[in-house]
């Protein structure tokens, strides 16, 4: 079995030790906002539609409800704060892909990809117009996504991307060693900051009289939907005649999706600011958001006062598909991440990472979200994002608007829309088959992207996973 270049080319310990010393375990997203402050529902409410979930997908379903209607009441319940888990902590990638890569959109949607492609992109375009339409500050950069070779094999699987880099094209572009080529999609990304994206979407929905309620975990969604459902809280109620779910990878309200998706984690540094000297060794300056095209693979995007995110490789699984905030801190993982770092930028040796954390992504079968109604068409949900939300929960907010009204529309009649994935087995044969996949993958990045046995036999039954 070879080596990577990761592993070929590891830093010293002590550079690693001097770059982590005093990081505080925090999410830096959230350290950098002041955040508004929404009540606890406390009585009985109506409402026409009612959102679990103050999240990207809730939050853009209620704006986008309001710019349909604005005639109706739209009530969001939050279990915490809006935007306190993924949505306020994951890369700042904001991605025209519906499908979690066009590879993967091709492998189950042949027929559909090229007007899937096209909806995404239109997605990201209203995404860029809404935020200049409403004055969103959320240091939004139309920058596009450049996908790096670090291994000799992949590059002939960028070969054929377009906006392709031969290797002195993709080092003058951005300055690391480990490059051996790219392809920069100019137009199919943007990076952003996620947490003020999360609070300037509630100030948008406010502005246009939706209500948002924080700290009211939603304990039970009741009725059959042959008339209005009740959503209970500690303290208070609401009735509605519609429900949208949001709920991300938290426990689902609805039976039928308690084994679509599972917690998986991901974790992230979170550089102090480079100087100038710094940043003219590295170049970038075009600000791209990377990714480099291994199965375990890592992101990383600077900042508006260039800091370097950089996140991914670990995805880690723990038995009994649990989110607990004690699964964030696991410094295996972030020196690990320290120690890639370096060996992709080694100029930048002596800088020290501010903050590290970590989330858990709301993983379904298929890497890209899934939709569907329920209650009698009284309710709506979209979940298993799959790490790709900042965009597609736009897209996810129109779908659950659209079934709940009723209509068929361009985006109902998609197959990819109407198709749920196949779920995952329940315990213990979940993390035996979530761990062997993880090993597998590994070997296939140390086997010059060779898929092995198990692989295989996925990709056959639609499970199969390809970055």
């Amino acid at each position: 079995m070879g080596t990577t270049v990761f592993e070929r080319r590891p830093p010293q310990a002590s550079v690693v030790d001097h770059a982590l010393e005093g990081t505080a375990f925090a999410t830096f997203w959230l350290d950098d906002i002041a955040r508004a402050e929404h009540p606890r529902l406390t009585g009985t409410i109506r409402a026409d539609l009612a959102i679990v979930g103050g999240g990207y997908t809730g939050l853009w379903t209620a704006i986008r409800a309001k710019e349909r209607d604005p005639g109706l009441r739209v009530v969001i319940l939050e279990a915490s704060r809006i935007a306190w888990a993924a949505s306020g902590r994951n890369g700042g990638f904001c991605e025209a892909s519906l499908t979690h890569g066009r590879e993967n959109g091709v492998n189950r949607w042949p027929e559909e990809i090229d007007r899937l492609d096209d909806l995404g992109r239109r997605n990201l375009d209203e995404i860029e117009e809404t935020i200049h339409r409403y004055g969103i500050d959320a240091d939004f950069e139309r920058t596009g996504e450049l996908s790096v070779a670090v291994e000799p094999h992949q590059v002939e699987w960028l070969r054929e991307e377009e906006g392709f880099l031969d290797q002195d094209a993709v080092r003058a572009a951005v300055h690391s060693d480990t490059y051996l080529a790219g392809a920069w999609d100019r137009e199919g990304a943007a990076i952003l900051h996620p947490a003020k994206l999360g609070q300037e979407l509630a100030r948008v929905a406010v502005e246009l009289g939706v209500e948002i309620f924080e700290r009211s975990l939603v304990r039970g969604l009741d009725g059959d939907g042959s008339g209005p459902l009740t959503l209970e809280t500690a303290d208070g109620r609401v009735i509605a005649d519609q429900v949208a779910l949001g709920t991300n990878v938290f426990p689902s309200l609805l039976r039928r999706n308690r084994l679509m998706t599972v917690p998986v984690y991901d974790y992230v540094l979170m550089t102090e600011p480079l100087s100038s000297a710094q940043l003219a060794s590295i170049g970038w300056s075009d600000r791209q958001g990377i990714g480099d095209s291994a199965n375990q693979f890592h992101y990383y995007r600077l900042s508006a006062d260039d800091r370097i995110l950089f996140g991914g490789y670990d995805a880690v699984y723990h038995f009994g598909g649990r989110v607990r905030p004690r699964y964030e801190d696991r410094m295996a993982s972030h020196r690990r991440l320290a120690a890639h770092f370096f060996t992709t930028f080694p100029q930048l040796e002596g800088l020290r990472f501010t903050h590290r954390w970590a989330g858990a992504i709301d993983t379904c079968s298929r890497f890209c979200a899934f939709y569907g109604i329920a209650r009698k068409g009284r309710v709506a949900y979209a979940t298993g994002f799959t790490g790709l939300g900042v965009g597609a929960s736009r897209f996810a907010a129109d779908v659950m608007l659209d079934r709940l009204s009723g209509e068929e529309t361009e985006r109902t009649r998609l197959r990819m829309v109407r198709e749920r994935p196949i779920p995952f087995p329940p315990e213990p044969a979940a993390s035996i088959g979530i761990n062997l996949t993880r090993a597998a993958l590994d070997r296939t990045d140390h086997r010059e992207g060779r898929r092995g046995p198990l692989l295989r036999t996925l990709d056959a039954l639609g499970m199969g996973f390809d970055s």
